[in-house]
């Protein structure tokens, strides 16, 4: 019974990992739903339509990754995403203007972070009952506190201010 038990963890813990594998084959499609953009201090989101869209490119390990925020002609950009290094499931998208943002695969997460002017963002990417999630977290780039004694026990610690929260759930349409 106990042998039965491991192999059926196995089992799990395979499918779980194959499941992973499959970014972003089953990823393919063009999403679309309604993107929640809270500021820090507004009691109510700003609502704004968005679409992802992911298609295969010009090779195997590369995708079009098209970003919409409202309309086409409102704010459109076509970005391209590419695998940097399979064994550390490192990915890139490139916005195509000398701006490449470093991705990774973890966790069945699709995440990255970045620093643009005074701000850090981190964002993450997830499957969920099939509805492609999205999560946008914008941090002032400078600490608002530091606190700690500065010891091996006791060290520095930097505390950043919450500048908006952005989430969506997008449902695929082709």
């Amino acid at each position: 019974m106990k042998g039965f038990i491991i192999f059926i963890v196995m089992l799990i813990s395979s499918l779980a990992d194959a499941q992973s594998s499959s970014f972003p084959i089953d990823w393919i499609g063009n999403w679309k739903g309604e993107l929640l953009w809270y500021k820090t201090g507004k009691a109510e989101p700003q609502k704004v339509n968005m679409e992802l869209r992911i298609q295969p490119a010009d090779s195997s390990d590369t995708y079009t990754w098209h970003l919409i925020y409202g309309t086409k002609e409102e704010d459109y950009r076509p970005y391209i995403l590419k695998l940097k290094n399979i064994e550390s499931r490192h990915w890139v998208i490139d916005e195509l203007s000398g701006i490449v943002l470093d991705q990774f695969w973890s966790g069945n997460k699709f995440s990255g972070s970045f620093k643009v002017q005074n701000s850090t963002i981190t964002n993450s990417y997830w499957m969920e009952n099939d509805k492609l999630n999205i999560e946008f977290y914008n941090f002032n780039a400078k600490a608002l506190n530091t606190s700690g004694k500065g010891t091996d026990e006791i060290p520095f610690v930097d505390s950043y201010q919450l500048g908006s929260y952005q989430k969506a759930v997008l449902i695929r349409t082709k």
